[in-house]
């Protein structure tokens, strides 16, 4: 396979990380975010949907306050790879869950759309970018949620050789508003 490199400035091949929450910066209402760790501050972004296809779920601890906290990270690769992270118990990782399970081919790209709820709630809808349906599931709250996540996870084993390269593909998919 030959690659096309791009020659000029670019980002580095790190991922992206965004965060999922509801709140408002400078004005600016957002769904999610990207954070600067070396400032310590928050950027809104202003679209509320990702398009691209989810490679890799990962559940991995961070500390927060002084507490240890179980977060969600979906891997999407794109026009660059991105990194949606959530808690494990918010409403966005167990909507996201729901829908993901109903997911039989993960080689094909899916629209991941953060949707706020009342409050601070944001949720997770997931659509099939091809034909604008939402794909979901019903509410279960007694959900085996780390039972959803294998299977997922089982599925997304089994497609990985199916992924077009980044070269192949990125002019396909954008971020969508």
């Amino acid at each position: 396979m030959v690659y096309k490199i791009e020659l000029g400035l670019c980002n580095p091949p790190e991922p992206i990380y965004l965060y999922v929450d509801r709140g408002e910066i400078n004005g600016e209402k957002y769904v999610w975010y990207r954070y600067n760790n070396e400032q310590d501050t928050k950027t809104a972004v202003q679209y509320r949907g990702l398009t691209g296809y989810v490679t890799e779920l990962r559940v991995t601890t961070k500390e927060f306050r002084g507490q240890d906290n179980k977060k969600l990270n979906i891997f999407v690769s794109a026009d660059e790879i991105y990194v949606v992270r959530t808690g494990i118990e918010t409403n966005f990782a167990k909507t996201f869950l729901l829908a993901a399970s109903q997911v039989q081919d993960f080689s094909k790209p899916l629209i991941i759309a953060a949707t706020p709820g009342e409050e601070n709630v944001v949720f997770c809808r997931l659509y099939d970018p091809a034909t604008k349906i939402r794909i979901q599931r019903k509410w279960n709250p007694n959900a085996d949620w780390e039972g959803i996540i294998q299977d997922i996870q089982s599925k997304l084993d089994c497609n990985s050789e199916s992924f077009p390269e980044a070269e192949d593909y990125t002019d396909r998919l954008a971020l969508v508003s």
